[in-house]
């Protein structure tokens, strides 16, 4: 039996949930970054014959980037690619100071890929590190039809066994199923199938080739003996075109003909720029040493990507928040209904109230409705229907059968059970449960999966947690109960109080949409009480 310590009250759980939050998310981009660097290669097998002819054409090389933010330069990345007459081997590495919560916070991105000289793949590791906590993705092909995928945390990884079904592309690899494909030109497009590693699906995604520029890039480098840095010491001109995805997580970068990476703006206020080595990695190693570990307001990514709201308001259980949205298209974006309600600009949230919701009697799951609520009981990846799962959501509810008192009880463990811990990667609601640790998406999974597989029709929500007068990234469940209520096991909240303002309904794929919001997203807060 696991031991549960004492909850935390809830203004100490969401600055501490805030914080984790921003950490998580800087790893997260760190690991996307990294597989973009691989943007030239691997699992593209639809112009099979087109590849192989480029294959031929590969040669050994390296190129440096400067990873930058609000113009400062605070990582470095190198991308090294390898030729044998067997295979072609691809390393990326990434390492950057993330300023969050008024520190540096060191964290490195690795990446290996190895090819069949026909551009196949056979095998991948990504593995990202941070404050002692690793995270590694491993996948290794067997034939044309099968993907056996490794993930999590390196001493408890979570293995399984995807079906392939035809030629598949990963989504961050976009640019070379169109650069070595027919000669690059603005307004050309592309649809390829590409297997979304989040939801372990296979889907299409159009690439459109959307602008050319050419691109002055520092070729070499030369020390200034009175600066004491590394300057250029000769251009290139590189020729470079501008993709655009429809993926729900977008990948827009500059890249040569090739495939190769030149630019890339990323989430978070993140530039990725191509330069030679001495200017990108010396020159980075000199500022920070010239920087220490000052970690300003400006600086610092807890600040800088929360949305601030006009007025300051305590941590309290807010029962009605009104908040006038601006700055950005709201349209695909899950603002309407249940609690929430739009009315013009302004957003509406009403905390659920649990006497009518008692008042109103057992939710029955019958005929249409059965089969509305399909999706919301079935499981699906990172949410199975396992043993351990079903055994420990039966001794939660014992013989409770009332939908809302099942879903309270597990909203009540699952707050007390699991410790409140960065956690970086895909939550698995098993390895939760083994591991009772995690954020804010590891307590939404495993309140799902314990929910659904005791009946409870249950789906995850994300948006912004408002705290102490900002907005933060937070994801929690919803269940439904007359109409669908959203609560929140991460806080401890039956249900969430009025401070959760949702956008997306769905998994992780769905919540990188946020991402958008960062920097165009502006919230009035009208009233809360």
């Amino acid at each position: 039996m696991s031991e549960v310590g004492p909850a935390l009250p809830p203004a100490t759980v969401r600055r501490k949930r805030s914080r984790r939050g921003a950490i998580a998310a800087g790893i997260l981009l760190l690991w996307a970054i990294g597989l973009g660097l691989l943007a030239r290669r691997e699992l593209f097998r639809s112009h099979s014959e087109q590849l192989a002819e480029a294959a031929m054409r590969v040669n050994p090389g390296a190129v440096y980037f400067a990873v930058l933010r609000a113009g400062e330069q605070i990582g470095f990345a190198s991308s090294t690619i390898d030729t044998t007459a067997r295979d072609i081997t691809a390393a990326d590495y990434m390492v950057a100071d993330l300023p969050i919560g008024g520190e540096e916070k060191r964290a490195e991105a690795r990446s290996l890929v190895t090819l069949s000289r026909r551009l196949r793949v056979d095998s991948f590791t990504v593995s990202v590190e941070t404050d002692s906590i690793p995270f590694a993705a491993r996948g290794r092909t067997v034939g044309d039809s099968l993907l056996l995928l490794s993930t999590g945390d390196v001493m408890h990884p979570d293995s399984s066994r995807v079906k392939l079904e035809g030629p598949i592309l990963l989504p961050t690899l976009l640019p070379l199923a169109v650069m070595l494909g027919e000669a690059p030109k603005v307004g050309r497009s592309t649809t390829v199938r590409v297997f979304d590693p989040v939801e372990q699906a296979p889907k299409n995604v159009k690439v459109e080739i959307v602008a050319e520029s050419l691109f002055t890039l520092s070729d070499s480098a030369k020390i200034d003996s009175a600066a004491q840095r590394w300057v250029v010491a000769h251009d290139d001109t590189v020729r470079a075109w501008r993709l655009r995805t429809d993926a729900s997580q977008p990948f827009n970068p500059w890249v040569d003909e090739q495939g190769r990476l030149v630019q890339v703006d990323l989430p978070g206020g993140l530039t990725l720029q191509r330069r030679a080595y001495e200017i990108a990695f010396e020159n980075w190693k000199l500022a920070a040493r010239a920087r220490g570990d000052r970690v300003t307001a400006d600086r610092d990514i807890l600040e800088t990507t929360a949305i601030a709201s006009n007025r300051l308001m305590k941590v309290n259980a807010l029962s009605i928040l009104r908040a006038r949205l601006s700055g950005t298209e709201l349209q695909g974006f899950a603002v309407e209904g249940g609690r929430q309600h739009m009315s013009g600009d302004t957003l509406v949230v009403r905390r659920e109230n649990l006497a009518a919701i008692a008042a109103a009697g057992p939710v029955r799951l019958e005929g249409a409705r059965a089969l509305e609520f399909m999706n919301a009981l079935r499981p699906e990846p990172g949410l199975p229907r396992d043993s351990a799962i079903v055994a420990t959501a039966r001794r939660i509810v014992g013989s409770q059968r009332d939908l809302r008192a099942k879903a309270e009880l597990i909203n009540r463990w699952v707050h007390d059970s699991l410790s409140k811990r960065t956690s970086i990667g895909i939550p698995n609601a098993v390895t939760v449960l083994r591991t009772r640790t995690g954020d804010c998406n590891e307590h939404a999974a495993l309140f799902t999966a314990l929910a659904r597989s005791v009946g409870v029709p249950t789906r995850i929500a994300a948006g912004l947690a408002y705290v102490d007068g900002k907005f933060y990234y937070h994801a929690w469940p919803e269940v439904y109960l007359q109409d669908w209520v959203a609560v929140d096991p991460t806080f401890g909240q039956f249900p969430a109080d009025a401070g959760h303002l949702r956008f997306t309904i769905g998994g992780l794929s769905r919540q990188a949409e946020l991402l958008r919001l960062i920097g165009t997203l502006k919230i009035d807060v009208v009233s809360a009480r």
